[in-house]
Order: C-alpha cells, then sequence, then structure tokens
C-alpha cells in the first residue's frame, strides 16, 4: 500500500522561453513508495519539467516542491534529496566498477567507511565481483545501465529521476532493470521514470501523459486504459499524440 505522504508537488507549474511555452501550468502530485509514470511524445516538454523538479532549471510560474524542498530557493537541497539517472548514461567510461562506484558515492556525500561498505554490497548484489576492477567501458550496455542506476540510490534518496533508463537494452534486460526498480521502491524510494516503451507504463503504479506542454491524462493504467476504450497503453497514448499540435 502506498504512502499518503507526498514528495512531490506542483500547481500550475509553468516554463516559457520566450515566446515558447514549453510546460504549460502542470499540477500533479506524486506519493511516496511511487512509481509514477510521465510519458510525452518528443516535444511535449517531460524533459523540461523533469529538469525544474530535479533542481537544474527555474521555472517562469507555478509552485512545485520535491522531498519538501522549493523549486525556487531550494535547487540545492533537492539535489542532495534525489537521485538521476540520465537516458544517455551518466557513468565514466574511463574509470572502473569500482571507481565510479565510489566517485558518485563521494558526491552524494556517503563517507569513506559508508563507500566502502555500500560499494561491496553492490558489487556483491551486482553479482560483479569479477567486473569490479574492470573499465566500465569495457561492459555490455545492460551493465552498464545497471551500474548507473544503483549509484543513483546508493545514498538511499527520497526519489529518483529516470529519464528513459531502458533505452536500447534486449527486453529481458529491460524486466531485470524493472525488478531493480520494484526493489528499491519496496525500500522507500520513490520513482519518477519517463519512458517510449509503452508496456513499461503497465508497471507504473499511475502514469501522466504530456501533449504540447500540458498533461492531458493522469491516472492508474487501468483506468487510462476504461477511459480511453483500449486494451493497452500504447492505445492510449496514440489517441492521445494524434492531438499534439507541436513537433519535436
Amino acid at each position: 500500500m502506498l504512502s499518503q505522504e507526498t514528495v512531490i508537488t506542483t500547481h500550475n507549474l509553468t516554463k516559457s522561453f520566450g515566446d515558447f511555452t514549453a510546460v504549460n501550468a502542470i499540477t500533479f502530485e506524486v506519493k511516496a513508495g511511487e512509481i509514477f509514470g510521465f510519458l510525452g511524445a518528443n516535444g511535449a516538454g517531460k524533459t523540461t519539467a523533469m529538469r525544474i523538479l530535479c533542481g537544474l532549471l527555474s521555472p517562469t510560474s507555478g509552485e512545485a516542491t520535491v522531498a519538501g524542498f522549493d523549486v525556487y530557493k531550494e535547487n540545492e537541497s533537492i539535489k542532495k534529496h534525489i537521485g538521476y539517472m540520465s537516458q544517455k548514461f551518466s557513468l565514466f567510461e574511463d574509470l572502473t566498477v569500482r571507481e565510479n562506484i565510489e566517485f558518485f558515492g563521494g558526491i552524494y556525500g556517503l563517507s569513506r567507511k559508508e563507500l566502502k561498505e555500500k560499494g561491496n554490497d553492490l558489487i556483491q548484489r551486482l553479482g560483479m565481483g569479477k567486473e569490479a576492477e574492470k573499465l566500465v567501458g569495457s561492459l555490455p550496455l545492460g551493465w552498464k545501465q545497471k551500474i548507473s542506476f544503483s549509484t543513483a540510490i546508493l545514498h538511499q534518496p527520497k526519489i529518483v529521476f529516470l529519464d528513459e533508463p531502458t533505452g536500447g537494452v534486449d527486453p529481458i534486460t529491460r524486466r531485470q532493470f524493472w525488478d531493480m526498480i520494484y526493489e528499491a521502491t519496496d525500500s522507500g524510494i520513490t520513482v519518477f521514470v519517463t519512458t517510449h516503451y509503452m508496456d513499461e507504463a503497465e508497471y507504473c503504479n499511475r502514469v501522466s501523459i504530456m501533449v504540447d506542454g500540458s498533461i492531458s491524462a493522469l491516472d492508474t493504467p487501468n483506468n487510462l486504459k476504461h477511459q480511453f476504450d483500449t486494451d493497452s497503453m500504447e492505445g492510449v497514448f496514440l489517441k492521445l499524440a494524434r492531438q499534439a499540435k507541436r513537433g519535436e
């Protein structure tokens, strides 16, 4: 059962670049321990909205808090209480697996003792004892993404933001990655995820779908399928995406 604690709130959150409104007055909440899917076609505004919530971009107007911190005044505090994994993979390929873990753990403020304990535990859980001293660049993409996700939650953040984390990997690896996401939520971490794979939207507790900078739908996958009279999230997405007026 999900917590009633709210870890992300937005009210009329808006971001404009000159005459172009990338994010147009979006309002939603995310509960603690939830897997919240944040979907939208290219150009819909989801990446801009995520950057605001991660403390990387200031909004033009509206309100938002992340982990209890205001996106206008406390963006540095937000960064300390979240994890982030980018679509384009965020580890250093010329460092070993262990060196990457120690580097990112240090950025997140873990002590030397914590780094050693958590690093050893992570390497063991991933079954990477033999690969720990190998350069990350020599590993398959699936392994890189598992390591990237694991380092993003090494400090047990309240929320982890995942920007298309399974792009380019095979279906079996994608399924294994989602097992890791479930383990993270079981430990109390809230997951905010974007994805282009509509079957992955089925794994979320709730899904929002953005069209032209606005949220056009937000509910559980089952309720959305019923609302749009279709048997798949892909069907829901296609019906909404056809309404889009702006391109990438």
